[in-house]
């Protein structure tokens, strides 16, 4: 089973609220809200589901999701998936969201993937952020990288906007290549410090050069997933349905 939170940014303090949870097992969608949908003001869910004590169930993508996905017959939906590392016959629309984000430059909502153990390990890929932050000269750099080189964990922490953001960074020459998603600030900071630290390791997985800068550099973390670790275990993640509600042509 496959499983995003659906997170809202605060206009007030700019903070990231998850305010539901979609999981998607063989062709059924599951959405539920959670713990920091209470936490954000005026909130009253999305469309037709605004009962945030329910389960909603559907065997079609909620439209919240589809309209994040590109479409298929697009000219550029070909590149798009080999942008994300995944080949044309397993390609799936969910996969494409927890890579993505689902990002939209209309409004103020992300995708969380969450992650689950792989043979007793944490993998997940995700796209480096901030790219467009940097120098030209760093871009220039940056498109010189190789599928398979390291990258480096760090914290920033004079970041005033995020004081959880963590840089990403080569070994040698060194340089500042970008961020880690910010919603995996808590979780790689745990696996990049705890007693397997050398074993957290970050990868590049593919440089698109010809791909817009959010889509430019995809990396793969590799860790060991330890014994008490849980990921997205904040209490703004808990589940608040208490019933079930079945949806239809949605």
């Amino acid at each position: 089973m496959k499983s995003l939170y659906v997170a809202i940014q605060d206009h007030l303090s700019r903070s990231w609220l998850p305010v539901a949870r979609v999981r998607k097992h063989e062709d059924v969608y599951m959405l539920n809200y959670t713990n920091g949908a209470k936490d954000l003001v005026d909130f009253k869910g999305f469309g037709r589901m605004n009962a945030l004590d329910k389960e909603y169930v559907s065997t079609e993508m909620f439209p919240l999701l589809r309209n994040r996905v590109l479409a298929t017959g697009r000219p550029e939906a070909k590149d798009f998936v080999s942008w994300l590392g995944l080949r044309e016959s397993q390609y799936d629309a969910f996969e494409e969201l927890a890579r993505t984000g689902g990002l939209r430059a209309t409004d103020t909502i992300e995708l969380i993937p969450e992650p689950e153990p792989e043979n007793g390990r944490y993998v997940a890929f995700f796209f480096v952020r901030g790219i467009r932050h940097l120098p030209s000269a760093t871009i220039q750099f940056i498109d010189q990288l190789s599928v398979g080189d390291r990258l480096f964990i760090a914290k920033d922490v004079q970041n005033e906007a995020d004081p959880f953001a963590l840089l990403l960074r080569t070994k040698e020459p060194v340089s500042l290549i970008g961020y880690a998603p910010r919603y995996y600030s808590e979780d790689f900071s745990i696996l990049a410090s705890g007693e397997d630290v050398r074993s957290a390791c970050v990868t590049v997985e593919r440089i698109n050069r010809d791909a817009p800068l959010p889509y430019r550099v995809l990396c793969r973390i590799d860790a060991p997933w330890p014994m008490s670790f849980a990921a997205c275990k904040n209490s703004k993640f808990t589940s608040l349905a208490n019933g079930k509600v079945e949806l239809k042509d949605i």
